[in-house]
């Protein structure tokens, strides 16, 4: 049986969430258009009859400029230490040279694939095939795989030699699980991606969001969040008019948690200032962070 650690590395935005979602056959990790959307370490467990591989997406690459930004690093950090083989993955409308250049400063010790994603944007093969050959010149590099992560094309290629490259052993998991994340935090995570998806320039990247009631009834689930932001101005903004926006980012995100979880719910949504939050220790550790 093949089994073993794949993480995910690449600069924000490069697709790493939409990937593990592709390969998993359902959305574990939040999306957005915007960059810095994840901020914890998420494993997915891939279980099939001949292998388990247990998948991280990682936050992307950044230097840190707050406290938050600090753990997500050390999350990327931990990655490095415990995978048998790296995915770095490459924006293919990107700069080539400076995503060698994080590449080449995360000192793999795995072996490493690099996914060019995002292919379906690109028309210039000529291009295309320069960026390949660059990668492919290093060494960090086993080899070059290009897909387009959001159409779903080239992942069952990657699945492939995923598994070529991944020694034989015991299983890590028992049981079904697709992950070793409780499922108040997927329900968290889904309410910050609309949050993400509603919410203009800097907002969604200074809230948080935290379950603080989590029942399960007979008939339907109970849930109550806080959205955690770092000043007045910016709850008016979460509530909009006469509490227009909250309504709506509580029936989007709603809908979603339904699907998520295969049963009715009823989520209330609650909006907190704390002053400074992603520079505060206590207040990171109360977020999961």
């Amino acid at each position: 049986m093949k089994t073993g650690f794949v993480n995910i590395f690449g600069k924000p935005n490069a697709g790493k969430s939409t990937l593990l979602n592709a390969i998993m056959g359902e959305k574990l990790a939040i999306v957005s258009h915007k960059v810095q959307t994840t901020r914890h370490r998420i494993k997915a467990i891939l279980n099939e009859k001949d292998y388990q591989i247990i998948f991280s997406d990682t936050p992307g690459i950044i230097e840190p400029k707050y406290k938050l930004h600090e753990k997500m690093m050390q999350a990327v950090k931990g990655s490095l230490e415990d995978a048998d083989l790296a995915l770095l993955l490459f924006d293919a409308k990107g700069n080539p040279e400076e995503s060698n250049a994080i590449f080449e400063a995360l000192h793999l010790k795995a072996p490493a694939i690099i996914v060019i994603n995002k292919i379906d944007a690109i028309k210039d093969e000529q291009y295309l095939a320069s960026v390949k050959s660059l990668f492919e010149g290093k060494s960090y590099c086993k080899e070059v795989i290009e897909i387009s992560a959001l159409k779903k094309s080239g992942v069952d290629k990657l699945l492939e030699r995923i598994l070529y490259y991944l020694p034989e052993g015991m299983p890590f998991f028992e049981g079904d699980d697709v992950s070793d994340m409780p499922t108040k935090f997927f329900v968290s995570e889904l309410i910050r991606e609309k949050i993400f998806e509603l919410y203009q320039e800097e907002l969604p990247y200074h809230s948080a969001v935290l379950i603080r009631e989590y029942k399960e009834k007979t008939t339907l689930i109970k849930i109550t969040a806080d959205i955690i932001v770092q000043r007045e101005t910016q709850k008016g903004i979460i509530i909009g008019d006469k509490g227009s926006m909250i309504k709506k980012l509580g029936t989007l995100a709603r809908i979603d948690i339904e699907a998520f979880l295969g049963s009715k719910v009823f989520l209330e949504l609650f909006v907190k200032v704390r002053d400074k939050w992603r520079d505060n220790e206590t207040y990171l550790k109360e977020y999961g962070y």
